[in-house]
């Protein structure tokens, strides 16, 4: 019952996370308060942070005996998932804009720009040439790459459908900002695996 009501709150935070930045709440939260909205990302963030908190500590509550550990043999292969995601963190951070991903540029510029780049534009360079989110890549390889007992694995399960579901849903958000731009990117680039092409969404 315990790992019943982990999945539960993993999923409403999941849920909750992707309700507030869906483009009906978006286009409406811009509607309602016009250039107050630039404070929106900021605030998005720091609701994230405060609701994770009792998730996580719920989750470390639970934590027991491990059902896989990375050790002899599978060490390699822990250490090669931490530095993929390592370096697909490091890829995209030199393409994404910290302040613009925080929030804080928005406040600055009195603008909310659509995409993480500086200038909101589509950016199809360095590893962003190679796979489309290397963050919700490399969220997915470091979230695995930790010893697995019962509470990690449930944990790990909804955070890698929530990641790939919210691709998935940000894909739509950009072809719908970008157009056949970013169409385009999707048959040249893979999603979240280098070389996968998967169908237009």
């Amino acid at each position: 019952m315990p790992y019943v009501v982990l999945a539960i709150l993993w999923t409403a935070w999941c849920a909750m996370h992707s309700l507030l930045i869906s483009r009906p709440v978006v286009a409406g939260l811009k509607v309602r308060f016009g250039d107050s909205y630039r404070y929106y990302r900021l605030a998005f963030n720091g609701i994230s942070v405060v609701t994770l908190v009792p998730v996580l500590l719920y989750s470390g509550a639970l934590h027991g005996e491990p059902l896989f550990a990375w050790a002899g043999v599978w060490r390699p292969v822990q250490f090669l998932l931490a530095a993929s995601a390592l370096a697909l963190f490091a890829g995209g951070a030199r393409h994404y804009d910290l302040f613009q991903f925080l929030g804080v540029r928005q406040v600055a510029e009195h603008e909310s720009k659509g995409g993480l780049t500086e200038t909101g534009g589509l950016d199809t360079s360095g590893i962003l040439g190679v796979v489309r989110h290397p963050w919700y890549s490399g969220g997915i390889l470091i979230i695995w790459a930790r010893p697995v007992d019962k509470a990690t694995l449930v944990t790990n399960l909804v955070l890698t459908a929530y990641l790939v579901i919210g691709t998935i849903l940000e894909e739509r958000k950009l072809v719908a900002e970008f157009g056949d731009e970013y169409r385009d990117y999707q048959e040249r680039v893979g999603m979240l695996v280098p070389g996968a092409k998967w169908k237009k969404l």
